[in-house]
C-alpha cells in the first residue's frame, strides 16, 4: 500500500503544455519534497494532450525520479473550472492541497513557507497570489492601502463580502503590487509574513479536511460550463468558517497568458454567494447539500 504524502499539488490544464511544463519545472525544483501532484487535462481533441507533450513528460519524470507520485487524467468532457477542481479534490487523499493553475512558477522555498505559515496560523488555508512581473515598473500606492498583516494571534473566521471594506482587498493582488509591498514592508527575520485576504487567486493551499467540509466545488452542478470565479467561492466559505490569509512575499509568478477559460459567461460569486445569501442572510456558511458528487474520469 503506497504512503500518502503530507501534500497533493491539484492542477487543471486545457490546451497549454508549454505553460503546464513550466509550472511543473518550479514544483521539481520545490526545496520541499516528497508531495504528489494530479493534473485533469480536459486538452479538446483532436489536439494532443498536454500531458503527452514532450516537457510536460519531462517534468513528470522528474517529480517521479525525486519520490512525488504523479496522477495524470485525460478527461474528454468538460463541464467547467469548478468541475475539473471537484473531480482532483474527489481523488485527493492528502490532509492538504495546493490549487494550483497551469501558468503559475514557484520559486524554490514557496511551498514550503507556505506549508510553515499555514501550520503558524492554523487556519483554513493560505495563498500565494502570482504577480504579473511585466508590471514591475507599474507601482501603484493606492491598491496597497488594504493591506493588513495577520498572525496566529489575530487570524479569525471572517464573512467577506460585495460591497464591504474587506472586498477591498482583491485590489493588493493586481498587476505587481505584492512585489512592491514586499520591496517597501520590513520583513520578519524568516522572510515572510501574512495577510488578510479577500481571495487569492492561481495558487492556494488548503487544508483538505476544511475545504471539503466547507462545500468543496460541488457546486459546479449548479452552474454552467461557462463560468468563472469558482476560486472566490470556494474561498470565501472556507474563509468564514475557518480564516485564510495570503503569504507576502508571494514566491509565485504569473505566466502571464490569456486565460484558457474562453467561456466566462456566468460569475460564480453571482450564482452561489448571492443567491444563497438571498436564501439565509449572514447565515449559510456552506452545506452538506453540495456534497460531492461521484462522478470519474468520461
Amino acid at each position: 500500500m503506497s504512503r500518502v504524502p503530507g501534500l497533493e499539488v491539484l492542477i487543471p490544464t486545457c490546451g497549454r503544455p508549454e505553460a503546464l511544463a513550466v509550472t511543473l519545472a518550479g514544483l521539481a525544483n520545490q526545496t520541499e519534497r516528497g508531495f504528489g501532484v494530479l493534473i485533469s487535462d480536459q486538452t479538446p481533441e483532436p489536439g494532443q494532450p498536454s500531458i503527452d507533450a514532450p516537457a510536460v513528460a519531462a517534468m513528470v519524470r522528474q517529480l517521479r525520479r525525486q519520490g512525488g507520485a504523479v496522477q495524470t487524467y485525460r478527461r474528454r468532457h468538460r463541464y467547467g473550472m469548478a468541475e475539473q477542481r471537484q473531480f482532483l479534490l474527489d481523488r485527493a487523499q492528502a490532509p492538504e492541497v495546493l490549487c494550483l493553475d497551469d501558468d503559475v512558477f514557484l520559486e524554490a522555498a514557496t511551498l514550503g513557507r507556505l506549508r510553515r505559515a499555514r501550520a503558524e496560523l492554523g487556519c483554513g488555508f493560505v495563498g500565494a497570489a502570482p504577480q504579473g512581473l511585466s508590471y514591475l515598473d507599474d507601482v501603484r500606492p493606492g491598491e496597497h492601502l488594504p493591506f493588513e498583516a495577520v498572525d496566529a494571534a489575530s487570524i479569525a473566521p471572517e464573512r467577506v463580502r460585495k460591497g464591504r471594506p474587506a472586498w477591498e482587498r482583491w485590489r493588493l493582488h493586481n498587476a505587481a503590487n505584492l512585489v512592491h509591498l514586499a520591496d517597501r514592508i520590513a520583513l520578519p527575520a524568516g522572510g515572510s509574513l501574512t495577510y488578510r485576504v479577500a481571495w487569492v487567486a492561481g495558487c492556494v493551499l488548503y487544508e483538505r479536511a476544511a475545504l471539503v467540509a466547507s462545500g468543496g466545488f460541488a457546486f459546479w452542478r449548479r452552474l454552467p460550463a461557462g463560468h468563472r470565479g469558482e476560486d472566490v467561492v470556494a474561498q470565501l466559505r472556507v474563509l468564514e468558517r475557518y480564516g485564510g490569509a495570503g503569504l507576502l512575499p508571494p514566491g509565485a509568478v504569473h505566466l502571464e497568458l490569456p486565460t484558457s477559460v474562453t467561456e466566462r459567461g456566468t460569475d460564480a460569486y453571482a450564482a452561489v454567494i448571492e443567491v444563497d445569501d438571498l436564501e439565509t442572510p449572514e447565515a449559510r456558511p456552506a452545506g452538506p447539500t453540495d456534497a460531492p458528487f461521484g462522478r470519474g474520469c468520461s
